[in-house]
């Protein structure tokens, strides 16, 4: 049966030519991927930056560590302990660091340090001097405004006066050096000025010996050298998220690559087994079993997966690279990745593209194996039976899978419903249930989308409505690539609009407040602008801090949860708190109000750790209700050195609109902070979620319209050869060639219609379930419909079909009157 497989493939080449191409791409995909997940992870770590010129560097312990009967548990401090000066005084001559929030006023975000410490980079000066007295700063290159950046050289910036927004406020200092570009955009002080501005030290820089340092510490600081000097980089943080936003994004694309290969196969082979039964049927007449009918479709496949799978393995890998820079200009990878050499993606890819092929062919190789030899000898063109009963035991169990977790999620767990991996394989199932069971629904849709064309004169309407109805199954494999596409598309789109809209109301809902004043950036806001905004007559002003606190979860396991610092007198006046017991008002230093996840009721004592890593018992006074966008409320006592995040504004009632928001326009200028309404608040909020969360769905999107492409056009290329004759008919009965082109085109996008009719099902159910779960997660709340990126890919589908399904029509002899 080999060899008939391959005598098969070689005359009926171009009805495998798509199902090559998408185990190709799909291979390829899967190899690329892959190369940029192992590339993630076998990466070394970024070599250290702010200390890469520092042999041996000091720092804190910013651990916090508590014994349990299972031996220490430790979690990383919020706030930086810094180090004492006993340890300081060990190593006389050492650079002294210390690093803080300094920025120019309204430049980039930037930190303070002392001067001594440009040699740890280093960072050299490429104009003026090195600062001496209290007045004067050097700046590094990229830290002053862009506006100023673009006309102003090195040297025409020394001698310039600038204001520098530091934790205590807005001084001018005078420029008397620019240095290099070091690892983050750095104003650098005179160390005693330094010193004053920010007295924790941050670390300690030397060149001894590390055995000799190492014994000088004592075990009372860290002591790290080599590779470990990057842990005191400022990007690592931001280098671990983005490789986990790599590991995600890649993730999740190889995952829809593999489930597009699938379910384009699948379609495929189905489509091919009927329109080949009369073939199958001439075998089983001259003898062959049903074994045998099953071994050469799984021949077939066989021989495809693996020359598509080798080439796609072998051409993956090249795009390693591309990827990896494009993740990095999304922001999304780090850009210091190195792609990976490794084989093992390109054999996975192999092995997957096979896997896939032989899982595709299965179900349509069973049914070619039922063929009986009678039929050898039917001539109808008309199906005899849409759907068998394995297809509706199959899309019935998948729809009524997705139905159930969907239910299971709103009523049991909805906060999962915002996590992409609970979501998609939802979609995924109600997908794989609609293209199992559209056959079902070709005829009745069919019927409803051509109504209007068979009001129209001539016949017409009337063939693009029979030939779409008369092959249920022909429809339906066709409609196939436009149902995945439309449905991941819609579906994301809208359930990342939905996702981000109801993060967004359980963030902003609670906000009573008539303003907002904002950083910008990760520093806070000043204590200077914090007073300016409280003196501004007529408002009320609250702020909040973010902290945090430990508790040890069953003795054994050491938790850091997240904490905002409040004024007690906040929950009630700028904030509405949801409580489902106890009361804010009974928020002191002494006592804390959690979220239902903390398993406590009000009056219970607890015992935790503040953000420093100091012990406290504090009393439960309330506890917040599922929608808080909070997990906890202290006091700013519990806060320390953290700036508030952002500052209340209520006005009362006498106060003046204008005059209140003329006010807070004047206290935050040159604070890098802006003020602003609370509705502007809420629609920047809600942008911002989106325009996060959007930017790997757009490149699952290309691996859809690359898919797509593949399948309509291989898809009707295999229907073209038995329409021939049909088209023949229409041009022995009076059909003019244009006409017969005309029928077609309206054929293939009516197809494409009943492929958006059913991607749009699947999307309706998948985002009621989510608005179920969401609506008891955040209440009502509004969100914009993608309409623009699902449109542009539903006019994709329609431009595709139209092309695919003309091309091979200009190409068959049947448009032309047949000869008799």
């Amino acid at each position: 049966m080999l060899r008939i497989a391959w005598s098969t493939l070689r005359t009926r080449w171009i009805s495998f030519a798509g199902t090559f191409a998408a185990l190709a791409l799909g291979a390829a995909l899967i190899a690329a991927l892959g190369q940029v997940l192992a590339s993630s992870v076998t990466s070394p770590p970024r070599g250290p930056q702010r200390y890469a010129a520092a042999p041996v560097v000091v720092v804190p312990d910013e651990r916090l560590t508590v014994d349990t009967w299972r031996g220490g548990s430790s979690a990383p401090l919020a706030e930086p302990r810094g180090l004492g000066d006993d340890l300081v005084a060990r190593f006389p001559g050492a650079v002294v660091d210390r690093v803080f929030p300094a920025r120019l006023s309204d430049g980039p975000a930037a930190v303070g340090r002392p001067w001594s410490a440009a040699r740890t980079a280093p960072q050299t000066l490429v104009a003026g001097r090195a600062p001496s007295g209290d007045g004067e700063i050097a700046i590094s290159s990229g830290t002053q405004p862009e506006r100023r950046r673009a006309s102003a050289g090195a040297r025409a910036l020394v001698g310039m006066r600038v204001p520098v927004v530091t934790a205590t406020g807005i001084e001018t200092y005078r420029v008397v050096g620019v240095t290099t570009a070091g690892p983050q955009p750095t104003v650098f002080f005179a160390d005693a000025r330094a010193a004053r501005l920010s007295p924790r030290v941050d670390a300690l820089a030397l060149w001894r010996p590390a055995a000799d340092v190492t014994k000088a510490v004592a075990g009372v600081a860290r002591v790290l050298t080599g590779q470990d000097r990057a842990l005191a980089d400022p990007s690592r943080e931001a280098d671990e998220r983005a490789r986990n936003n790599t590991n995600t994004i890649v993730g999740i694309a190889a995952g829809f690559a593999a489930f597009i290969a699938i379910f384009v196969v699948s379609s495929t082979f189905a489509f091919a087994v009927g329109q080949r039964r009369r073939e199958f049927a001439l075998l089983r007449t001259i003898g062959a079993t049903a074994g045998q009918v099953r071994r050469m479709m799984y021949g077939e496949a066989a021989l495809v997966a693996v020359a598509a799978s080798a080439v796609g393995a072998v051409l993956g890998p090249l795009a390693t690279r591309p990827i990896l820079d494009r993740l990095a200009a999304l922001g999304m990878a780090p850009e210091w990745l190195t792609p990976s050499r490794s084989s093992v993606p390109a054999w996975v890819a192999f092995g997957t593209g096979v896997l896939v092929a032989v899982t595709g062919v299965a179900v349509a190789a069973r049914r070619a194996g039922r063929v009986r030899p009678a039929e050898a000898l039917r001539e109808a063109a008309v199906e005899p039976r849409a759907m068998t009963w394995g297809r509706w035991i199959a899309g019935l169990g998948l729809l009524g899978t997705a139905v159930v977790s969907m239910a299971v999620n709103a009523v049991g767990d909805p906060g999962s419903a915002t996590n992409n991996k609970t979501f998609m394989p939802i979609v995924m199932l109600l997908i794989a249930a609609l293209g199992l069971l559209a056959p079902v629904f070709v005829r009745p849709v069919t019927r409803l989308l051509v109504a209007p064309l068979e009001r129209l004169r001539g016949a017409g309407g009337v063939v693009v409505a029979g030939g779409t109805a008369a092959s249920a199954r022909r429809t339906a494999a066709t409609a196939a690539p436009v149902l995945v596409t439309v449905a991941l598309a819609a579906s994301l789109l809208g359930g990342a609009a939905m996702t981000d809209a109801a993060k967004s109301a359980l963030q902003t809902r609670p906000v009573r407040a008539d303003y907002l004043v904002l950083p910008d950036g990760d520093a806070g806001l000043d204590r200077q602008l914090v007073q300016r905004l409280r003196a501004i007559p007529g408002v009320d002003v609250a702020t909040e801090t973010a902290t945090s606190v430990y508790t040890l979860e069953g003795d054994t396991q050491l938790i850091r949860r997240p904490a905002q610092a409040v004024e007690p007198g906040a929950l009630s006046t700028a904030l509405s708190v949801p409580l489902v017991a106890g009361s804010t008002a009974g928020l002191r230093d002494d006592t804390i109000v959690v979220s239902r996840t903390w398993e406590l009721s009000v009056g219970q004592r607890v015992r935790m750790w503040r953000a420093d890593g100091s012990p406290v018992t504090l009393t439960v006074t309330g506890v917040l209700g599922d929608d808080s966008p909070a997990d906890a409320y202290v006091t700013p006592a519990h806060a320390f050195s953290a700036l508030p995040s952002v500052a209340y504004v209520t006005s009362r009632p006498d106060a003046a609109a204008p005059a209140v928001r003329a006010a807070l326009e004047d206290a935050v200028r040159g604070h890098n902070a802006r003020a602003v309404t609370r509705a502007e608040w809420v629609r920047q909020s809600r942008d911002r979620q989106a325009s996060a969360s959007r930017l790997g769905l757009l490149a699952v999107l290309g691996i859809m319209l690359c898919y797509t492409v593949i399948a309509l056009v291989n898809t009707l290329l295999m229907a073209a050869s038995d329409r021939a004759a049909e088209w023949g008919g229409l041009r022995l009965l009076g059909a003019t060639r244009a006409q017969v082109l005309r029928y077609v085109v309206a054929e293939a996008l009516a197809v494409v219609a009943v492929g958006v009719v059913l991607g749009f099902a699947a999307t309706a159910l998948g985002l009621l379930g989510l608005e179920a779960a969401l609506l008891r997660l955040a209440g009502l709340f509004a969100f914009d419909v993608p309409w623009l990126p699902v449109v542009s890919v539903i006019a994709v589908c329609f431009l595709l079909g139209a092309g695919a399904a003309i091309t091979p029509a200009l190409r068959t002899r049947g448009v032309a009157i047949p000869r008799l």
